[in-house]
């Protein structure tokens, strides 16, 4: 591992366009779960599989239930960025970072004091009123009973893609010309099956391409570097 930190810490220090794409994997070492691992929610057992619960139909047929889980399992709001969240922003704040392309909608990049995010699925951070578009924080959403409802009665909706629903084309659009412009793309704790987000590092047309996961993923035969061992540990280490 000696030899690719090395290989690693030197193209960040060579270049001034680093971009870094992440997924769950990245905030398990803050203690959220993933959704694929042993202890991941695909493994815990709820009365609808999560990709049920966490579907646009499911929201608006069964709202109160879809709270219930959203409270209990997606708002980990006192949860700490780890050493690959301090990490990436200590090197966007150098010049090296240019941008982070994140699965994740539990902030904790910009916790950690990053700036430049594409947030590909949302944040748990922004919350609108589906009838009148006022804004809410997560804190409301977590303390409100049952269903979480605006001062016009209307019903508040996370801004987060649910399953059926479709990315939004300007965080698209900023994902890719960061990922098409990068010189280093490092890639973070994500499987890389989950699409359309997967499919966007095909626009990265270097030969500076870093894999840091625990599992084989349809990219590694195009990956210039690969880590097995934690994000947080790979990343300290640059």
């Amino acid at each position: 591992m000696n030899s690719k930190i090395e290989t690693l810490k030197t193209w960040i220090a060579e270049s001034d366009n680093v971009v870094f794409f992440g997924g769950a994997g990245v905030s398990t070492e803050s203690g959220i779960p993933d959704f694929r691992s042993v202890d991941g929610l695909y493994h815990q057992k709820f009365d609808y599989p999560p990709e049920t619960i966490l579907s646009h139909t499911f929201f608006y047929q069964n709202t109160e239930y879809f709270y219930r889980f959203y409270k209990e399992k997606m708002l980990p709001l006192d949860v700490q960025p780890n050493a690959a969240h301090r990490k990436l922003a200590e090197l966007e704040r150098a010049g090296r970072l240019k941008a982070i392309v994140t699965q994740n909608i539990d902030g904790l990049h910009q916790k950690a004091g990053s700036r430049t995010i594409w947030e590909l699925h949302g944040s748990v951070y922004r919350n609108h009123c589906l009838s009148c578009g006022k804004s809410y924080p997560p804190e409301y959403i977590r303390d409100a009973p049952g269903v979480p409802r605006c001062s016009c009665g209307g019903l508040i909706k996370p801004d987060v893609v649910l399953y059926e629903e479709g990315l939004d084309e300007a965080t698209v659009e900023g994902a890719v010309t960061a990922i098409a412009r990068a010189e280093v793309l490092i890639v973070g704790g994500t499987s890389l099956t989950v699409y359309p987000a997967a499919g966007l590092l095909r626009y990265y047309g270097g030969n500076k391409l870093v894999l840091i996961n625990r599992d084989e993923t349809p990219y590694d035969g195009y990956a210039n570097l690969i880590f097995r061992e934690p994000i947080g540990q790979v990343l300290s280490q640059v």
